[in-house]
C-alpha cells in the first residue's frame, strides 16, 4: 500500500494532540468522499501517519444527493474493516454521519428514525453554505428534546455569518457545539472562511476540530499545515475536545 510520507520524513508536530478525527468521508463509494476501498485504506494509513489515534468517519446523509441509511453506512464500514485488516492497519475506526438539515432530515426526526451519532449521543449536522435553514432554531430545540447533542460542522464555511460571531454564541447558548475544519485555518476554503475560523477560535466558541477529509489532496494540505508555526501553536494551546471521543 502506498504511503503519503517518504521514509524518515516526519513533521515536527502531528495531530496526536487531537487524538481523534471526528469528521471525514472514508466509507467508499457512498458520498463525495473516497471512491474506492483502496483509496479509503490509503487515506486512513496517511491519517495514522499524521498522528491520529482513532477515526470516526462521517458520511453524508443528504436526501437529494446521498440518501444513505445506517444500514448502508454500517455495511460500508464492515467492508472497509476487512480491507484494513488485510493491510494490518489497526487504527480504530467507527462511524457516525453528517446530516444535512433539509426536509429529508426533518422527516427522519418526525419518524424518530435511529440516527448515527458520535459518543454521548452527539449528532453532526450541517446546512447549506448559501443560506441557513429558516427553521434551524426549531430544529436545535427538537434535537435537544429528543436527547441529541448537536454539533454544527464547519461553521466557518457559512460566510453569510461573517463578522456575526454573536450568531454562533447564540447557537452555543442553545446547546449546539461547533466543529472547525482544520484546513480552514490555512485558507483552504477561502479567505473569508479562514478569517471566520480564527474569529471563532479567538472567541473560544469552537469545541472540536476535524479533517473533513474527502480525497488525497486534503492529505497533502494537512501535511503542509503542520509546518505552519501558527497552526502548531494553536494545536498545542487550544483545548479542543476531540480527546473526549474515545468511547
Amino acid at each position: 500500500m502506498l504511503s503519503f510520507f517518504k521514509k524518515n520524513a516526519k513533521p515536527s508536530l502531528n495531530f496526536s494532540v487531537l487524538q481523534v478525527d471526528m469528521h471525514s468521508h472514508l466509507i467508499p463509494g457512498i458520498d463525495d468522499g473516497a471512491k474506492t476501498v483502496e483509496k479509503s485504506v490509503t487515506y486512513i494509513k496517511a491519517l495514522q501517519e499524521l498522528g491520529f489515534k482513532k477515526i470516526i468517519t462521517t458520511p453524508h446523509i443528504m436526501g437529494e444527493y446521498y440518501p444513505n441509511t445506517p444500514a448502508t453506512i454500517l455495511a460500508g464500514l464492515e467492508q472497509l474493516k476487512i480491507a484494513l485488516a488485510k493491510e494490518n492497519i489497526t487504527l480504530p475506526i467507527t462511524v457516525a454521519a453528517e446530516y444535512f438539515v433539509d426536509d429529508f432530515f426533518v422527516d427522519l426526526l418526525d419518524t424518530e428514525a435511529p440516527l448515527l451519532t458520535l459518543p454521548n449521543n452527539q449528532l453532526l449536522i450541517e446546512f447549506s453554505t448559501f443560506a441557513p435553514p429558516a427553521n434551524f432554531q426549531e430544529i436545535l430545540f427538537r434535537l435537544k428534546t429528543m436527547g441529541y447533542q448537536p454539533i454544527l460542522a464547519h461553521p466557518e464555511r457559512y460566510v453569510y455569518y461573517a463578522n456575526q460571531v454573536e450568531v454562533f454564541q447564540d447557537f452555543k447558548s442553545k446547546g449546539c457545539a461547533l466543529q472547525v475544519n482544520l484546513l480552514s485555518l490555512i485558507g483552504h476554503y477561502g479567505g473569508l472562511q479562514k478569517k471566520l475560523a480564527h474569529q471563532l477560535l479567538k472567541a473560544r466558541l469552537i469545541d472540536y476540530a476535524g479533517t473533513d477529509l474527502h480525497h488525497g489532496g486534503h492529505i497533502e494540505e494537512l501535511k503542509k499545515m503542520l509546518k505552519n508555526r501558527h497552526v502548531q501553536k494553536l494545536l498545542m494551546d487550544y483545548q479542543f475536545k476531540n480527546r473526549l471521543l474515545w468511547k
